[in-house]
């Protein structure tokens, strides 16, 4: 049985009024445990959208969304764990720090889940490890932090409720290179030591040709596609027609082949890159021997 399954799922805004839009449209699929999925797509294509249906924050206008294949509408109960079970972290969540220290700001969703002091005391701690958060700062106001301690801040407080599934929507948004890199590389850690399934939405093509194992497209509100990195980046000129950058090792083997070299396409990491190059010009010396 999948973790999540969306079935048939739809969300409209402003529905029956003159501005009716429709943000998701008839989506069906399914996240496994213990994946790490990007999702993508242009601006106004959804994505914000439908995350916040796979935790309850927004009710589809039709279809349905299981967790562990119960509709998590079923009752306030299902309704409730499901939002402890997918830990949703928004885009510049630094603008939800609400707390007068670090540690409240972090501990304010274990306490919200009934749990004891000392579990409570744990989990900010490690939640706070996680992210790079040092215990000196525990005490001091989030607001003092500089923005990327800030986005620390936040997502540890999504950690420390140890969700099934991490939902991240943009978490670099607005970060330096260095910030970025730091960002990324602890949610690819904490993917790789507690298991859990992890979906990132990000605009980056090669961020989420790094981290992800499948990669689910959304083109205005519909599933353009949901696969593995490669069979995804096969569809390149596609992806661009959408508006969509994509990695650079991908751009470039598109550039190539344009040029009339014979190249895989669907190549997507640098690596790769340099080994079917390799490849291209061993061929392309043969040829003409």
């Amino acid at each position: 049985m999948s973790l999540i399954e969306v079935r048939d799922l739809s969300y409209k805004y402003s529905e029956g009024l003159p501005d009716e839009k429709t943000a998701v449209d008839s989506l069906s699929l399914s996240f496994e445990r213990g994946e790490f999925v990007g999702i993508i797509g242009a601006t106004g294509s959804g994505k914000s959208t439908f995350i916040q249906t796979l935790n309850g924050l927004l009710k589809p206008t039709s279809g349905e969304v299981l967790l562990d294949g119960v509709n998590i509408w079923t009752n306030k109960e299902t309704l409730r764990e499901c939002r402890f079970k997918v830990g949703l972290v928004f885009q510049y969540p630094e603008y939800q720090l609400f707390e007068e220290s670090v540690y409240k700001d972090v501990a304010y969703g274990p306490s919200n889940m009934g749990l004891g002091e000392a579990e409570i005391d744990a989990r900010v701690k490690r939640a706070c490890e996680f992210v790079g958060l040092g215990a000196e700062l525990f005490s001091r106001s989030p607001f003092e932090l500089s923005g990327g301690q800030k986005r620390r801040v936040a997502i540890a407080g999504v950690l420390a409720m140890d969700p099934e599934v991490l939902i991240l929507d943009e978490p670099t948004a607005g970060l330096d290179p260095s910030g970025c890199e730091e960002i990324l590389s602890e949610i690819a850690a904490y993917h790789r030591q507690r298991g859990g399934t992890v979906l990132l939405v990000s605009h980056s093509m090669d961020d989420v040709a790094r981290l992800a194992d499948r990669v689910l497209v959304l083109e205005e509100g519909k599933l353009f596609g949901f696969d593995t990195m490669k069979n995804i980046f096969k569809r390149a000129e596609e992806l661009e027609k959408l508006g969509l950058s994509i990695p650079a090792a991908t751009s470039i083997m598109l550039e190539l082949k344009r040029l009339g070299y014979e190249v895989d396409t669907s190549v997507y990491t640098a690596a790769d890159a340099a080994e079917e190059i390799a490849r291209a010009l061993e061929r392309e010396g043969k040829a003409n021997a």
